[in-house]
């Protein structure tokens, strides 16, 4: 079959495509939502070809889509004040209502069901090619079943060349993903696919919405799907999806450490340069109408780039968000991941940052130490050991193998470029050594990770943290405690806390600032954590 690209979208054009569907042929259409594959609603041997043509499980119901409201009353055997309320409310556009169905619609439009899904696309081309036709139509998304849904008519021809009569070319879709589904045959009206109306503007108009468990959840085996969207894994490429909730760090921290070769990430915008795997981005973080545009056409991207594992930031569940949420949810075949909640412990010498520490391991974190993986990547023989002796010369190591730390301190703060080069060498492979600590020592009875670490604001180990812990004390105090533990002069003690950044430094990037000097109580301090 040879496939009709229509691009002008004129009288003539619409007439004919009309024309195909009075008999009985295949149309993909554009709507507002995304392109729809189109055939006649009363003709089910037209319907039995769109199955067909997408590789559709035969249970799963279509929508059927009519240009004005009289053209619902041959659909359904009731139009109850609900639904008639809701028409007038959202109709035409993004939102599909289901109704006890009349005997005019064929099984295969809605199969093992006593119900029809019917909707209005406020698409003015859609609306014309329904109304040339003359009949309603019955139209599921235009892409091969599972996979991301056609948002271009270009979409639609590099899934469905040759296998249907015609497509329609108008434009891109404006809100990006199918339309939201609410039933109106059971007692409570049931929200069954979220989409462009949401909970909110339904409950406007209705009252008392419930939210089907399918929105967020696998139906239960055996039971039938009653609207479109609910039963199979949908919407996804041929890469393996993952949706991963919590904060970005977490999210750079979650690739980092189970990075393999053609792992790719969806992100939110401004997010591309910390994620060191491939990325796209599918809106701004709080705007969830370009999410929900966005989405398909970039997870149909990610096909075209080769990805084998795509790593999604989870958006918000408000909303159009649902939406999107859902969409993901289908295309990752429900695989959720969240990572440890991940943060950075520093503060001042003398401050308090170990016994800080040694509180919170004790109230369930797990705690990776800075020094302690300072002093293991530089153990004798270590690659690192010998980065250094070749970047700082071969006396910083003693006739025993080990690293004589003064000569490499004299050599490497001798200046601010020294400095760097001693940081590129050792920040990598500090955080390479922590993430290989998390991985091996976390588990589910941690309530998170705490990374403990004099120089985490300059490691590159930061930026797996979501938020900083500082830990302050007044310097009369720091001072005593220093002379305390490390038995120095009172002079050798001040040119260590003189060397550190003042007070005001830590405090000014800290998102948690705990007080560890009388009168406060270290216990109540660490309360939020």
């Amino acid at each position: 079959m040879k496939t009709k690209f229509y691009k002008n979208c004129d009288a003539a054009e619409l007439t004919e495509v009309a024309e195909i569907l009075k008999n009985g042929g295949l149309v993909a259409i554009p709507t507002e939502t995304v392109y729809g594959l189109a055939a006649n609603a009363y003709n089910g041997e037209a319907v039995s070809k769109v199955y067909e043509a997408k590789g559709r499980p035969t249970d799963n119901p279509m929508i059927v889509h009519i240009s004005k409201l009289e053209e619902i009353y041959p659909l359904v055997t009731d139009f109850p004040e609900k639904a008639r309320a809701l028409a007038e409310a959202y109709w035409p556009g993004p939102l599909t209502m289901i109704l006890p169905k009349s005997d005019l619609v064929p099984r295969q439009v809605a199969p093992r069901l006593e119900t029809v899904a019917v909707r209005m696309p406020s698409h003015p081309i859609a609306r014309k090619i329904i109304e040339l036709a003359g009949v309603p139509l019955a139209a599921p998304s235009a892409n091969s079943s599972g996979s991301p849904s056609p948002t271009t008519a270009q979409h639609v021809l590099n899934d469905l060349d040759g296998k249907i009569d015609a497509i329609v070319d108008g434009g891109e879709c404006d809100v990006g993903i199918e339309s939201t589904v609410i039933t109106l045959a059971t007692e409570v009206p049931r929200l069954l696919r979220p989409g462009g109306i949401t909970l909110s503007q339904l409950e406007d108009v209705l009252g008392q919405v419930d939210v089907d468990p399918a929105v967020l959840s696998e139906l239960k085996e055996g039971v039938a799907p009653a609207s479109p969207g609910m039963k199979y894994k949908h919407y996804s490429p041929k890469a393996e999806v993952y949706i991963v909730e919590g904060s970005i760090e977490s999210f750079r921290f979650l690739i980092d450490s189970e990075k393999q070769e053609g792992d790719m990430a969806l992100c939110f915008n401004g997010e591309e340069k910390d994620i060191s795997v491939e990325c796209l981005s599918f809106g701004d973080e709080k705007d969830i109408n370009a999410q929900a545009h966005l989405l398909f056409a970039q997870l149909r991207r990610f096909d075209e780039l080769g990805a084998k594992r795509v790593f999604v930031r989870a958006p918000s569940n408000e909303g159009v968000g649902l939406g999107v949420y859902n969409r993901l949810l289908r295309a990752a075949a429900f695989k959720v991941i969240s990572p440890p909640a991940i943060y950075g412990l520093t503060g001042q010498t003398g401050a308090g940052k170990s016994t800080v520490g040694k509180m919170l391991s004790e109230k369930g974190y797990l705690i990776v130490d800075g020094d302690v993986a300072a002093r293991a990547i530089v153990e004798k023989g270590s690659p690192v050991l010998c980065e250094l002796a070749e970047a700082f010369g071969s006396d910083i190591i003693d006739e025993n193998g080990e690293l004589i730390r003064p000569m490499l301190a004299k050599k490497a703060f001798a200046n601010e470029e020294e400095r760097q080069k001693l940081n590129s060498i050792t920040h990598p492979a500090v955080t390479e050594w922590s993430i290989d600590y998390i991985k091996e020592n976390l588990n589910e009875s941690h309530k998170g990770v705490i990374i403990d670490a004099a120089a985490i604001f300059d490691s590159e180990i930061r930026k797996y943290c979501s938020k900083m812990i500082v830990v302050t004390a007044p310097e009369e105090e720091r001072l005593a405690r220093i002379l305390q533990r490390d038995s120095l002069t009172k002079e050798a003690a001040m040119l260590r806390i003189k060397a550190q950044k003042d007070e005001q430094y830590y405090k000014e990037r800290a998102d948690i600032i705990v007080r560890n000097y009388p009168p406060y109580d270290l216990s109540q301090e660490l309360e939020l954590l």
